[in-house]
């Protein structure tokens, strides 16, 4: 296997007494979709905050590129390359669609404008964000306003901010939430390509878009990692069905 991108070693986060991380080791590499998955409450979204750097761990490490990363700021990290999208929407609904990739593409490359407006007639900022509106669909919407599209189409503004940032890695936080059977259908196919760009960390509920597109799948229970693998091997695994995989396919 490849050196990985992402490395979590012995992750750990308490709140009190709930351990949200329980000595979670996991890990991301190139090409590849490694999802992860458990049951409502299982700690996947703590251990993602953790890897952006909106939580900070008790104990164990996170490399991100052979780098230790865990003192940084999300906004460190990001610019490294670590994009993550949100469970909950985090877009601007006051902006329109372009503005919001505008916005992360001036963040990515750095420069600073005292006004919005000026980046605005940046084609070196506007024209990469067209194309990662096109990329997903949305580059007839570019001039809506966030808060007039729909969820589904707000899901792929937010992959398309996500791309602005040019990652070396995805961090996606249950991207088919809300989306309908022909929503997740077409984010599936397009996430399928995506992970040639840049690998994707997955936490994900729907199960056929995690049986179609992980390389590997690592299921998160009270905490703790109980089983990596395949998908294959996720499916015959005894402890994993008893534990989740039981429970969604009653």
């Amino acid at each position: 296997m490849a050196e990985p991108v992402l490395t979590v070693e012995n992750l750990s986060k308490r709140f009190g007494a709930l351990a949200a991380s329980d000595n979670v080791s996991i890990d991301l590499v190139s090409g590849e979709i490694h999802a992860l998955i458990g049951p409502n409450g299982a700690g996947k979204s703590t251990l993602i905050n953790q890897i952006t750097g909106a939580i900070r761990h008790d104990s164990g490490s996170i490399r991100f590129e052979g780098r230790e990363i865990g003192g940084l700021s999300v906004a460190e990290r990001a610019r490294l390359g670590l994009a993550r999208t949100f469970q909950i929407s985090s877009l601007a609904p006051e902006f329109t669609a372009l503005q919001n990739v505008v916005l992360a593409a001036q963040a990515a490359s750095g420069r600073i404008y005292r006004f919005f407006r000026p980046a605005l007639s940046d084609l070196s900022l506007v024209e990469p964000a067209m194309s990662h509106l096109a990329r997903v669909g949305l580059v007839d919407r570019a001039r809506t306003r966030t808060s007039d599209l729909s969820h589904g189409e707000k899901r792929q503004l937010e992959i398309a901010v996500a791309l602005a940032l040019r990652p070396r890695a995805f961090l996606l936080d249950e991207p088919m939430a809300g989306m309908g059977p022909e929503g997740s259908k077409q984010l599936t196919g397009f996430l399928d390509d995506l992970r040639a760009e840049a690998p994707i960390l997955l936490v994900e509920h729907d199960m056929d878009a995690v049986f179609a597109l992980a390389d590997r799948i690592s299921v998160l229970v009270y905490g703790r990692v109980i089983a990596t693998g395949s998908v294959a091997e996720i499916r015959s695994n005894e402890e994993v069905r008893r534990a989740y995989l039981g429970e969604e396919e009653a």
